[in-house]
C-alpha cells in the first residue's frame, strides 16, 4: 500500500459471507484494493467490534447493537443500551432528539478473557453485557461528581484488563457535538475503569473534543484522540514512565480531524481522520510515526485491521466497509 494512496469509493452495495474471510464473490477492485460494502439496519455503524470467536458488532443511530451472522442471514439484535426503550419510538429512527431515549452506542470492544461487550454510549455512559447480549448494564455514568455529558469510546488493556474510554464533553451532549466543535469546548476527559473495584479514575481533562481511545499492545500507554486540535495524545500507564500527573504528550498530529483509533496484531495504530467532506484512515507506528494512509474515502468514524482486512464505520453510511487484503 503507497504512502497517502488515493483511490474513489463508489456507492455500492455487497451483500458478502464472512466466516473465517470476505466471499469474493461480488468484488470491486479500486486502487488494487477489493472493496465490500455491508448494509446495515439503520444509518450509522459508528464503531466496529470483534467477539472471541472473530464476528462482527455494529452500534447505529437507533440505539441498537447489531452481530453480523453472515451472508445467508444477515444482522441480527444482540443488545441495547437504554434500560427502558420504546422500540415504536425508537427502531428505525435517525432522529437525534430521540437518542436520549433511545440511547447511542459509539464505542465497542469485547473483553479479550471475559468476552463481555464493553459499550461507551453517548447518554447512557460506559455499560457491559455479557456474550449473549440483551440490555446492558450500566457501570458509570459519572467521574469526581461530574457527570459524562458525551461518552465516546472504549478500549481494554491486553494486560491489566483495565477499561478505558473518553467522555467527549461534559457541557454538550453527542446530538449538540457542532457547538462542542464550533466553541472549542475544552471539558473532555480520559477515564480508566477498574472492573474488579468497580470505580472510575480522571486520567486527563481539559481535552479537545476527547474522542478515540486505544491501548498499547505491551499495556504501558493509552492514546487518546483531540478531533479538534487534530492531535493524539498519549498518556502513560504502566513502566517507568508511569505517571499521575493527569498530563499527556504529543503522540502524532494527524493530517484531518481524527475521530476513533484502533491497534492491529503489530502494535500499530489506525485513525479515522476526516477532512473538507472526505474520509482516511491514517496508519502509525507505535512511536507516533506516520506510515500510511487510505484516502478518497466517504467521511469515516472508525478503522480497524482485522485478519487482513480493514473495516471501516460511519456515522452517516448505511454501511459497514471492509477492505480487502490490506497487505
Amino acid at each position: 500500500m503507497s504512502v497517502r494512496s488515493s483511490f474513489v469509493v463508489f456507492s455500492f452495495f455487497f451483500l458478502v459471507t464472512i466466516a473465517s474471510s470476505i466471499s469474493q464473490a461480488e468484488a470491486l477492485s479500486i486502487g488494487g484494493f477489493e472493496h465490500h460494502e455491508i448494509p446495515v439496519p439503520v444509518v450509522g455503524p459508528e464503531s466496529v467490534a470483534f467477539d472471541c470467536s472473530g464476528a462482527a458488532y455494529v452500534g447505529v443511530a437507533d440505539g441498537r447493537i447489531f452481530k453480523w451472522l453472515g451472508g445467508q442471514y444477515g444482522w441480527a439484535e444482540f443488545a441495547t443500551t437504554s434500560p427502558s426503550r420504546p422500540r415504536g419510538l425508537c427502531d428505525g429512527s435517525t432522529n437525534k432528539d430521540n437518542e436520549p431515549t433511545c440511547g447511542r452506542p459509539l464505542g465497542l470492544k469485547f473483553h479479550p478473557t471475559t468476552c463481555e461487550l464493553y459499550i461507551a454510549d453517548a447518554y447512557f455512559g460506559l455499560l457491559k453485557t455479557g456474550p449473549n447480549g440483551g440490555i446492558a448494564q450500566q457501570l458509570a455514568t459519572s467521574a469526581e461528581g461530574i457527570p459524562f455529558g458525551f461518552t465516546n469510546s472504549v478500549d481494554i488493556n491486553p494486560v491489566t484488563g483495565m477499561v478505558y474510554f473518553t467522555d467527549t464533553s461534559t457541557v454538550y451532549q453527542r446530538r449538540n457535538w457542532e457547538s462542542s466543535f464550533n466553541t472549542g469546548d475544552k471539558t473532555g476527559r480520559l477515564m480508566r475503569y477498574n472492573p474488579s473495584g468497580n470505580y472510575v479514575e480522571v486520567l486527563l481533562r481539559g481535552l479537545s473534543f476527547a474522542n478515540g481511545v486505544a491501548v498499547s499492545l505491551d499495556g504501558n500507554f493509552v492514546l487518546v484522540t483531540q478531533t479538534t486540535s487534530k492531535n493524539i495524545l498519549r498518556y502513560w500507564v504502566r513502566g517507568p514512565r508511569a505517571t499521575n500527573s493527569g498530563v499527556g504528550e504529543l503522540f502524532a498530529q494527524t493530517q484531518g480531524f481524527p475521530d476513533n483509533i484502533n491497534r492491529n496484531i503489530n502494535g500499530e495504530f489506525w485513525v479515522a481522520e476526516n477532512s473538507d467532506g472526505r474520509g482516511e484512515a491514517a496508519k502509525f507506528d507505535a512511536y507516533g510515526n506516520f506510515m500510511e494512509a487510505l484516502d478518497g474515502l466517504n467521511p469515516i468514524s472508525h478503522a480497524q485491521e482485522f485478519h487482513h482486512n480493514l473495516w471501516i464505520g460511519s456515522i452517516v453510511n448505511p454501511f459497514v466497509g471492509v477492505v480487502r487484503n490490506i497487505y
